[in-house]
């Protein structure tokens, strides 16, 4: 019993100084992003772009379980030759597929783009209670792929969650890999080991606030009114949180308002019911099946999400991937250097392309 009770103390220590260094953050950064954020708002290079407002042929695919997922298609122009490569991009946590704005921008005409929201999130139906898992949410990209690109070649890209959805279809679909997926992109992601992340606490307290967020997440969820409420009124802090856990320092404050706004936009029993999930990926061995497939990593080297070492051990597992380190950013890399992203991408769907076309030119 006594052992419990510590437990709980520490428990609630560990709370309580995270709940104060959150407060304590939100009332100091609050006043830079007012003071410092929106005074530099003119030179803000992205204060004037118009995100989620790219949209493509709509598409809803129907889970093994009922759900309704919810896609995009953004079509070559009619006057293209017939698509010979379809790229499908799959959002992180608490996201929706309008994050993969630049992406979007920049790579369309390039390929066949589809684009869809991870069950209970975005426009995507809300899963069942006890229904998330890796596996269901690698038989939904699976529904996707067959119903938005049924025939030809295929890029799988994936942010975080996304990545980890990706491998989790290559381990139950081996033989998508026999010719249909010629390349899979893995953007500041993990192949395992989440439950060890300290969220940037350093540390056994990291440690150990990183096993008791999902407890307190779970805790909030049984109070949405009173946490809706107080996330629409507590913008600031959604703002500091958001910009502490997902960019750099000097990320633009447009891209940290637009990450946060997709954030405050995942009802938090959404956010508790996924956030247990992840201390169950793994699949590091299942990287072996992806050996010989052409395969971009990109870490960033301020990630607290998915550290940089969650990178490095997926292009050390896998040597003939291409490797693409970004120090001066977060999480949200394919936003804050969405240009290196977004170039690294561009050079790949070449690459994929060419070899599928060599592919189809050797079975002649």
């Amino acid at each position: 019993m006594s052992r419990l009770l510590t437990a709980g103390r520490a428990a609630g220590v560990t709370g309580a100084l995270l709940g104060l260094a959150a407060v304590g953050a939100a009332v100091g950064l609050a006043a830079e992003r007012y003071v410092v954020g929106r005074s530099l708002r003119g030179r803000d290079p992205f204060a004037d772009e118009p995100f989620g407002s790219l949209r493509g042929d709509p598409l809803v695919v129907t889970a093994g379980d009922g759900v309704e997922l919810y896609a995009e298609v953004d079509e070559l122009s009619a006057d293209a030759a017939r698509p010979d490569l379809t790229v499908v991009f799959s959002h992180g946590y608490a996201l929706n597929l309008d994050v993969w704005h630049f992406q979007r921008r920049d790579l369309r005409g390039t390929a066949r783009l589809v684009f869809w929201d991870q069950r209970s999130h975005g426009r995507s139906g809300r899963a069942p209670e006890g229904s998330v898992s890796f596996q269901r949410l690698a038989d939904d990209l699976g529904a996707v792929l067959d119903a938005a690109a049924p025939a030809g070649p295929v890029l799988l890209v994936g942010h975080s969650m996304g990545g980890m959805t990706v491998m989790d279809l290559l381990v139950r679909r081996p033989e998508l890999l026999d010719d249909r997926v010629v390349g899979v992109a893995f953007v500041a992601t993990s192949a395992g080991g989440l439950r060890e992340v300290t969220l940037g606490v350093p540390g056994p307290a990291g440690r150990l606030a990183g096993r008791l967020a999902p407890g307190v997440v779970s805790g909030l969820a049984r109070q949405p009114d009173l946490v809706e409420r107080g996330r629409r009124a507590g913008s600031d802090l959604g703002f500091v949180l958001t910009k502490r856990y997902s960019f750099a320092d000097d990320a633009p404050a447009s891209l940290v308002e637009f990450t946060a706004q997709l954030n405050a936009g995942t009802p938090i029993e959404v956010i508790a019911e996924f956030l247990p999930v992840f201390a169950t990926h793994e699949q590091r061995e299942g990287l072996g099946l992806l050996r010989e497939l052409d395969t971009l990593v990109v870490g960033a080297g301020r990630d607290l999400l998915t550290p940089l070492v969650h990178s490095r051990e997926i292009a050390e597992r896998l040597p003939h991937a291409r490797y693409v380190e970004v120090p001066d950013s977060g999480h949200m890399v394919l936003l804050e250097r969405h240009e290196v992203v977004t170039a690294h991408l561009r050079a790949q769907v070449d690459r994929v392309r060419a070899t599928a076309a060599a592919g189809r030119g050797a079975a002649r």
